[in-house]
């Protein structure tokens, strides 16, 4: 593999390292706030599911049809995990339950986003439960994300018909979190087919979507016919050549958890230089914009985005030697930035159906979930806060 590390020259951090350490009791006090939202939402939804986004502060309940379904069920793993409660199990294994059907019935798979609905929720259930339904459930999906695979270019597709030129072709810095249930998958099964697909889709991601500066592409386009590469794009950024933020903190988490499954030590030097780039385009409070090419005035935060570089830091940090001299900074960063989560970013008026988190932003060019809860940003944050007050084994 070829990484675009331009001689493996990594910006500086400025101001990386603030005087502080691990506060237990800040950490302790935000996952008890955490756990009573979650109790609120699981009494609020029952069966169903928070939506993609709140509205006015509230998410409205869906069923087991959109791609972000997976976040509400990897909270209620993690809650369990954090506090044994058997309300949270059960609550959790009943979603297993609905995510074997969908994927036996094909409910709305046609996506690359297999990987956040059922890494957070099958893998998980298997790991912590050793479920069958749910190893078949995961299997299943990672059946149908392989038949997105597309040879020629070496891509998993994101979205779009298979078989449309205009649609094909397309991959996402996001499917860097879809890629460990196809490792998953091929180790479950023994299956090669899994991890040489994903193992080719990481190197196009490295290769094209990261820019010699250490920013990112949402999107990239690949001739399918020929494998060739077409051109970067923007989805969901502010412009084709800015830095959409929450695609940046896909990228710094996502790297180093396919490092777990594959262990290529270049992609944790990659994983730096994104985040090295993200940090240092931060306002003064640690938390971004939804786009990095903001980095003061009065454009939108993206809460949830910073939940996800959180996770991301802490991952690289706990993948990095323990003599590098970046790993305690990212430490530290990440531990910044949930304590400013957590003091100024959490929603405190207990209100079922509420978010954990604030001032997240969805999709600012479609007008979409601007300055609401996004239910991937409560979930990262959760997962940070568990990271950070135990040893966890993610379900990634």
């Amino acid at each position: 593999m070829s990484l675009p590390l331009n001689a493996a020259v990594i910006e500086p951090l400025k101001g990386a390292a603030p005087p502080d350490q691990p506060n237990r009791q800040m950490l302790a006090r935000a996952l008890d706030q955490a756990l009573a939202a979650i109790d609120r939402n699981l009494a609020h939804f029952g069966d169903d599911f928070p939506a993609p986004s709140s509205i006015d502060g509230v998410y409205p309940a869906i069923g087991n049809i959109e791609w972000t379904n997976g976040f509400w069920t990897g909270m209620l793993w993690l809650a369990y995990e954090a506090t044994g409660a058997q309300r949270y199990r059960d609550a959790a294994e009943r979603h297993v339950t609905s995510f074997h059907q969908r994927q036996a019935q094909k409910i709305n798979v046609n996506h690359h986003d297999l990987g956040f609905l059922y890494s957070l929720s099958c893998v998980a259930a298997y790991k912590l439960t050793g479920s069958a339904v749910a190893a078949e459930a995961a299997m299943g999906a990672a059946e149908l994300l392989l038949e997105r695979y597309q040879e020629r270019a070496g891509i998993i597709q994101a979205w779009g018909d298979l078989n449309d030129p205009e649609q094909s072709g397309r991959m996402i810095i996001d499917c860097n979190l879809n890629l460990p249930l196809l490792y998953w998958a091929s180790g479950h099964s023994g299956d090669l087919r899994f991890r040489q697909a994903a193992d080719r889709h990481i190197e196009a991601a490295a290769r094209h979507i990261v820019r010699p500066d250490g920013s990112t592409f949402h999107t990239f386009f690949f001739d399918t016919a020929t494998g060739q590469p077409r051109h970067g794009k923007t989805h969901q950024g502010f412009s084709d050549d800015s830095c959409w933020a929450r695609g940046q903190a896909w990228g710094i988490s996502g790297f180093p958890l396919v490092f777990r499954h594959n262990g290529d030590t270049r992609l944790l030097d990659l994983s730096k230089v994104l985040a090295n780039y993200y940090l240092n385009r931060l306002p003064d409070d640690g938390i971004c914009y939804w786009d990095l090419i903001f980095t003061s005035g009065a454009e939108e935060r993206d809460s949830s985005a910073a939940a996800i570089a959180a996770c991301g830091l802490l991952e690289l940090g706990r993948s990095l030697p323990l003599l590098d001299p970046l790993r305690g900074d990212y430490e530290r960063a990440a531990l910044r930035t949930v304590r400013q989560l957590s003091e100024h970013y959490t929603d405190t008026d207990g209100t079922p159906g509420g978010g954990l988190l604030k001032h997240a932003v969805y999709h600012k060019p479609h007008r979409v979930g601007i300055d609401e809860s996004c239910i991937w940003g409560d979930y990262f944050y959760l997962e940070a806060l568990v990271r950070l007050s135990r040893t966890w084994e993610p379900y990634w």
